[in-house]
């Protein structure tokens, strides 16, 4: 007997068409309002963010002082200078900002070094810090403020730490010389959500502040480019401070000149002029991060940081081409996970916590795997596997429900020795734990979302609401115009916090339906409706068996969908993205 696994279609969600809001008499003025911008001012410095006067002053981020003396002390003394940077989509892009500036004032006793994903793991580690020329400066950039350890061993080396990070500190800092993170405690920074790049970008302002390097006014914003990569690839909420940095790292990312960035549009056949959120998002950034997935972290940095056009051209097909290689194991980890999902059914029903782990499993392609999971089902997502060693090593993903760090937070606490190590953001999180804790952890975790669940409504999101998904509106297909995308587009750039505006097109009818792309995974519709143009609805990675609604050519149904615009061969058209079919 056949039985449905809990991942083969899209989960049940309960969509709510949003009450109009009084006194919000266009589309525009209802969509602010959803985002609790009512007033004139505050629609207007949301949809005209200003570079100059929006962005806060970085002398209020605590330890900044102390960070730009001790950058200045080793540039007088010609110092050598390690930035020591995170393997990620968000370390990578920090470590070119803060070396690119170097660059700018001509100081050239700097060393990049970005750790080993698989062999050393994240963070600052001790068999490096063994490795640099001492006396010295290490800088990080989007790590270190859980390494109290291994600063406090780089001091004994006769090096100083300055640590730049924006992850959750714990209650005992680091013994570093200056530590730059807005989520410390008695910090007076106004907006806590910055990432790890834009942390470094507010200490390259400062030190430009200081008047005593010979730049152009405004020399910093070419590095806006890397700042908007790394804010839009990192999923930190596209609200205050980020949605500036956003759009200006967006604006400037459409005209850079850094050839392997170039390269890498040029191989996906992305018009830079045009670039968007979601060509970072789905394009860009899994290949930067497939470097340290499947390679080694550096080739990303030399792919954005090369200044040879034959080097970039190498580089950009080198990240194409692991990239192919990670989608692959990525698709068979996830196929496999789902099949045992489908034997374990009766057991995974009632669980409100997926765990899961095999030591064959590759822990570099966890995050990804429990990422497409969490989405599935719904729920938090925790995978394990092993590369080599005793040391178990996973990755999680909320599914939207649940803060994860508070979850393995509370399984610490429930049990001291529960992990080895863990961190992370509200969404996703990393951990790693002994070979003997494996067979416990399902059951730990279970127990620790219960307990964050019964102590912290804005920790874990109620089961009744979960699922919920509210929509922005009820739109026709007339209303897939070009003044309705000019108007939608204000808002952009989308993500966290900010997502992009989601509608409801009922009863449209099916003209077309077929599959496309290499492998035949995307799915097209056409549909039509009251004798308006008709519109294409695409969905990606999906068939026509995905969703909960039977779709056939000449039946009519409820699209759920953003509106998006495609430049196929620098041709500009609008279409459906299919969110949900009901």
């Amino acid at each position: 007997m056949h039985t449905e696994s809990p991942v083969e279609k899209k989960p049940h969600k309960k969509y709510i068409l949003r009450d109009p809001v009084s006194g919000a008499h266009d589309l525009l003025s209802q969509l602010l309002a959803y985002r609790s911008i009512t007033t004139a001012a505050a629609r207007k410095n949301f949809l005209q963010p200003r570079y100059d006067a929006h962005l806060h002053n970085p002398k209020l981020l605590r330890g900044m002082s102390e960070a730009v003396a001790r950058i200045k002390k080793a540039l007088e003394k010609n110092e050598h200078i390690i930035l020591y940077a995170d393997y990620d989509a968000d370390g990578i892009p920090g470590a070119i900002v803060l070396s690119d500036f170097f660059k700018l004032i001509g100081y050239g006793n700097v060393e990049v070094y970005i750790p080993h994903r698989h062999r050393e793991g994240f963070g600052l580690h001790r068999e490096a810090i063994d490795t640099f020329t001492t006396p010295a400066l290490l800088i990080t950039i989007d790590c270190g403020i859980t390494d109290s350890a291994e600063v406090a061993h780089a001091r004994t080396r006769g090096i100083d730490v300055i640590i730049t990070d924006h992850h959750m500190p714990p209650e005992t800092l680091p013994s570093a010389v200056a530590i730059i993170d807005p989520k410390q405690p008695e910090c007076a920074y106004p907006f806590r959500e910055l990432c790890g790049a834009a942390v470094v970008f507010k200490l390259v302002q400062a030190l430009i502040a200081t008047g005593q390097f010979a730049l152009s006014p405004g020399a910093e914003k070419w590095l806006l480019d890397m700042v908007g990569l790394a804010t839009l690839s990192d999923m930190v909420p596209l609200v205050d401070e980020n949605r500036v940095l956003a759009h200006y790292g967006l604006m400037v990312l459409r005209k850079s000149r850094r050839p392997g960035l170039r390269s890498l549009l040029r191989l996906l056949k992305i018009d830079q002029r045009f670039l968007t959120e979601d060509d970072i998002g789905f394009m860009v950034t899994p290949r930067l991060n497939a470097a340290s997935r499947m390679a080694e972290p550096m080739d990303a940095f030399t792919l954005l940081s090369t200044t040879d056009p034959a080097v970039a051209d190498t580089m950009a097909a080198h990240l194409n081409r692991i990239n192919d290689e990670r989608k692959g194991l990525v698709g068979s980890l996830v196929k496999e996970v789902k099949k045992i999902m489908t034997e374990r059914a009766d057991h995974f029903k009632n669980r409100q916590v997926i765990v899961l782990g095999n030591p064959r499993w590759r822990p570099a392609i966890l995050g990804l795997a429990a990422g497409s999971l969490a989405e599935a089902v719904g729920k938090p997502v925790f995978l394990w596997g092993r590369e080599t060693g005793a040391t178990i090593k996973g990755s999680c993903r909320s599914g939207g429900g649940a803060d994860v760090v508070a979850v393995m937070k509370t399984a610490q606490a429930m049990s001291a020795d529960t992990f080895l190590d863990f961190g992370g953001h509200h969404f996703s999180g990393g951990f790693s734990l002994s070979t003997d804790k494996v067979h416990h952890i399902e059951d730990t975790l279970e127990e620790a979302f219960a307990t964050v669940a019964s102590d912290s409504s804005d920790s874990i999101i109620d089961d009744d609401t979960s699922n919920n998904v509210f929509l922005d509106g009820s739109l026709t297909l007339r209303d897939v115009r070009p003044e309705t995308y000019a108007m939608l587009e204000q808002l952009a750039p989308f993500g966290v916090a900010n997502p992009k505006p989601l509608f409801i097109f009922k009863q449209v009818m099916i003209k077309s339906m077929r599959q496309f792309g290499k492998l035949n995974n995307h799915l097209e519709l056409m549909v039509s409706q009251d004798g308006a143009a008709d519109v294409r609805a695409i969905s990606f990675f999906t068939s026509a068996d995905s969703f909960n609604v039977l779709l056939a050519v000449g039946k009519k149904i409820d699209l759920i969908a953003s509106i998006e615009k495609s430049f196929f061969r620098s041709r500009p058209a609008l279409n459906l993205r299919i969110k949900d079919v009901v």
